[in-house]
């Protein structure tokens, strides 16, 4: 499957990132670029679908960190979309879960609030 990264501006100020393919190495540069610029853009709430990912290395998780670190650093949330088991448990085997809130829609992540 080919990567894609798209993003939406949403009501508010909120930003949809949506990510499909593989997230890796090669591939991660796009996301992270994504997420900087949905922080420059003034959102101030980043939903990241994570649903039609089929794979994430670790070097995908640097860029979610990193989004999620910059989010925090303008008073923000990172909030990610994600229902197939198999990323599910590479963000549980790291920690990640207590990290970021994962969310099984993009209805339930925009309802979302800390």
């Amino acid at each position: 499957m080919d990567f894609s990264v798209t993003s939406t501006r949403l009501p508010g100020d909120v930003a949809l990132i949506t990510v499909s393919g593989e997230i890796d190495v090669y591939t991660s540069p796009a996301l992270r670029e994504r997420l900087t610029d949905a922080v420059h853009d003034g959102a101030r709430r980043l939903i990241v679908d994570l649903s039609q990912v089929d794979f994430l290395d670790s070097t995908a998780l640097g860029a979610l960190v990193g989004g999620l670190k910059r989010m925090r650093a303008a008073d923000g949330d990172l909030v990610l979309v994600c229902t197939a088991e198999r990323l599910i448990k590479v963000f549980r085997i790291t920690g990640l879960t207590e990290v970021f809130p994962i969310l099984p829609d993009v209805p339930s992540a925009r309802a979302w609030r800390a």
